[in-house]
């Protein structure tokens, strides 16, 4: 797949105000801080779609895009150690799940791993949540080019050993980085294949 027109369409905290459902839409969502606006902008070539900033928790709504007009990417607020209340962190949760579980043109979610850390419960638990209510997900490591090729090997490796504790197949993944674009063509022919599957 080649993108040739990404844009922003609207941002909300209610997945029934979201756009019609009529086309696919991908989501992707991550620990606060991994990396998911850089990979989305790396994606759609466009450096400025999504905001990047140095400070977790700054994207706060259901962010849609609109690539190729004939399909969505959706930018989620991530999760983890962002610096909010407890009432806040509510309010979120409550917002991605209802709209993870009752969004129906969703096809797949993007759950972005950082590659240079070791297995976080947070990350875990919400993979496992996602299998729990069968929603259709797929890994993505991010920031390869932080380390050595080896350690990102071996780093993806102890994930999807620990996965394999709770799943008996585990699920497709990327190993990515947003400034060699590793992973770019995997992610966007995934994208492209799943497609055709979408029931309009």
């Amino acid at each position: 797949m080649k993108i040739t027109s990404a844009e922003f369409i609207t941002s909300n905290t209610d997945y029934s105000k979201c756009p019609a459902p009529v086309i696919p839409e991908y989501a992707f969502i991550g620990r606060s801080n991994v990396g998911k606006s850089s990979l989305i902008n790396m994606l759609t070539g466009k450096k400025g779609l999504a905001k990047i900033s140095g400070n977790p928790g700054k994207t706060q709504m259901i962010n849609h895009f609109k690539i190729n007009n004939n399909w969505f990417l959706v930018d989620l607020p991530g999760y983890g150690f962002a610096k909010i209340s407890q009432e806040t962190r509510v309010k979120w949760q409550k917002m991605i799940q209802d709209y993870l579980r009752l969004r129906k043109n969703l096809v797949s979610v993007f759950v972005l791993i950082d590659s240079r850390i070791d297995p976080q419960k947070n990350d875990l638990n919400f993979i496992n949540w996602l299998g729990e209510n069968k929603i259709p997900f797929a890994l993505t490591f991010t920031k390869a080019d932080k380390q050595t090729k080896t350690k990102t090997i071996k780093n993806v490796s102890v994930f999807c050993k620990e996965l394999s504790e709770t799943w008996e197949t585990l699920p497709v993944y990327f190993v990515s980085s947003a400034e060699t674009k590793q992973g770019k063509e995997e992610i966007l022919k995934y994208i492209e294949e799943t497609m055709k599957d979408f029931k309009f």
